[in-house]
């Protein structure tokens, strides 16, 4: 069958295991039942996911333009620390961003590779989790905003790395860590402005089980830019990432915006 459409990253249901469907304009597919099938991808043009023209993709799954006007994509995104909806200043929108940051926010451990630290909306659990291919997580802290949320991610940022070993990940070498001990010494090195939401803040680990047939032992980032056509068997799926027999991984997130026909056989 052949599908064909813009990249957008995967949706997900926390099943066990974790369910994923690449979802077209005209048609989804559930990638599960695609493993062990021999997949083609044809990389045949882009989509700006903001404005739609067929522009080439700069970042994020944005043109150039809208990603440097667009709200989505400010600076806060990546720095939550940024974030000033709560004092009423704007970054490109306060309308969007009073709408994003001032929400609940959880500050999470989670172990993909190593233990690191990080920030999602309350809304994005487990989605965050899942897209990041953990295989625990654990909420340290609810915050009612985003700038609070980022503030305690600076300061365990000072003993936790914010940062997911991609290729680890994929080859399923994940630290052996205790989660509750991990959360209790969090709570040391949590800002005095956040502590009070420490014990207001459920901390129950949560495991994820993606479905792998085979991990790769050598991987190879497949480039639609380099490589805009490609073929291989699909052996497993995990955080955004296909994995296929030949070692060659392919992240989701990094090509949205390209248009692609898909051919599984």
């Amino acid at each position: 069958m052949q599908y064909e459409g813009v990249l957008n990253k995967m949706h997900t249901e926390l099943q066990n295991p974790i369910q994923y469907y690449l979802v077209f304009q005209q048609a989804f597919l559930n990638m599960n039942q695609v493993i062990n099938k021999r997949v083609s991808i044809n990389h045949i043009g882009y989509q700006c996911l903001n404005c739609g023209k067929e522009k080439k993709i700069f970042r994020q799954g944005f043109c150039y333009d809208c990603f440097m006007g667009s709200p989505a994509v400010g600076d806060w995104i990546m720095r939550p620390e940024l974030s000033t909806a709560h004092l009423g200043i704007a970054d490109r929108d306060l309308a969007y961003e009073e709408r994003i940051q001032l929400q609940p926010h959880i500050v999470y451990l989670a172990v993909a590779s190593d233990l690191k630290i990080g920030v999602t909306r309350k809304t994005q659990v487990p989605t965050r989790w899942i897209d990041q291919g953990a295989s625990l997580a654990v909420p340290v802290l609810e915050v009612p905003n985003r700038y609070l949320a980022g503030i305690t991610e600076v300061a365990l940022k000072n003993h936790y790395t914010d940062k997911t070993n991609w290729r680890k990940m994929l080859q399923n070498e994940v630290l052996s860590v205790d989660l509750d001990q991990a959360v209790k010494q969090a709570k040391e090195f949590l800002p005095n402005e956040t502590l009070d939401y420490f014990n207001e803040t459920n901390h129950t680990i949560l495991e994820l089980n993606y479905p792998v047939e085979k991990y790769p032992t050598k991987i190879n980032s497949l480039n639609l830019d380099k490589t805009p056509n490609y073929s291989g068997i699909l052996t497993g799926i995990k955080g955004q990432y296909l994995l296929f027999e030949d070692g060659t991984v392919f992240n989701i997130r990094t090509y949205e915006g390209y248009k692609v026909q898909l051919t599984v056989l």
